[in-house]
């Protein structure tokens, strides 16, 4: 899952940042409402987070904005303002959601993947099975044939990430952009190397391999059998 975060405030913008990579989130951070509505417009994402005091461009209107322009990311909205008018303003101009300042992480995470849920029109899974793989979101353990497997945070996210797109073949670009929280640079073959070290965890003891390449275009996680390279 890809989040924007428009926050010029460092120490929030850091606070933030860490608990949603903690999370899994990849996150796309802008410093001012303009830089924020270009990524708004050009980059897809699951969810933005929204400060209402940004230089260059408020927040209100950066929303107002994406929503003239047809973007339908669902945001939540920061602010210190605390009245029913301001959360009223808020959520007329485009906003889905309003948190005010200061607020816990816990419940930010939690409004984040309520309008995930509510934007997808799907119940946010717990659990996420593919074959003898299970995924416990919860309590981030994995599983294979009954054998727990110990992963860390990034593999854990990839896979989760391969898992959601079971079936489908996805490019090291979108890897790269939903997994990781920068764009994609031909020159680096850091998707190709935490696929390995994924597959070692994975696949390397089992006898149905489940991560596959499919040449020239990506990877797909499926149980049959892909011609690889």
């Amino acid at each position: 899952m890809r989040i924007l975060l428009v926050e010029d405030d460092q120490k929030i913008a850091s606070f933030i940042i860490k608990g949603l990579k903690a999370g899994g989130f990849a996150v796309d951070h802008a410093l001012d409402g303009e830089d924020g509505l270009h990524l708004a417009v050009t980059e897809p994402y699951d969810a933005a987070i929204v400060d209402i005091m940004l230089p260059k461009l408020d927040g209100l209107t950066l929303i107002e904005k994406m929503r003239q322009e047809k973007i339908n990311t669902p945001v939540i909205i920061l602010s210190a303002k605390d009245t029913v008018d301001d959360r009223v303003k808020g959520l007329q101009t485009g906003g889905d959601d309003y948190l005010t300042k200061p607020f816990a992480f816990s419940e930010l995470l939690a409004r984040i993947q309520a309008l995930i849920r509510r934007s997808t029109d799907q119940t946010e899974p717990t659990r996420l099975v593919v074959g003898d793989v299970s995924m416990n979101l919860i309590t981030r353990q994995v599983v294979r044939a009954e054998k727990k497997i110990d992963l860390q945070p990034l593999e854990f996210s990839l896979l989760e990430y391969l898992v959601r797109n079971a079936g489908r073949v996805v490019s090291k670009t979108m890897i790269m952009e939903h997994v990781w929280d920068y764009h994609f640079d031909p020159q680096t073959n850091v998707v190709e190397s935490r696929i390995y070290k994924l597959r070692e965890k994975i696949d390397k003891e089992f006898p149905t391999k489940l991560i596959h390449t499919v040449r020239g275009v990506g990877y797909v996680l499926k149980q049959a059998k892909e011609e690889t390279a």
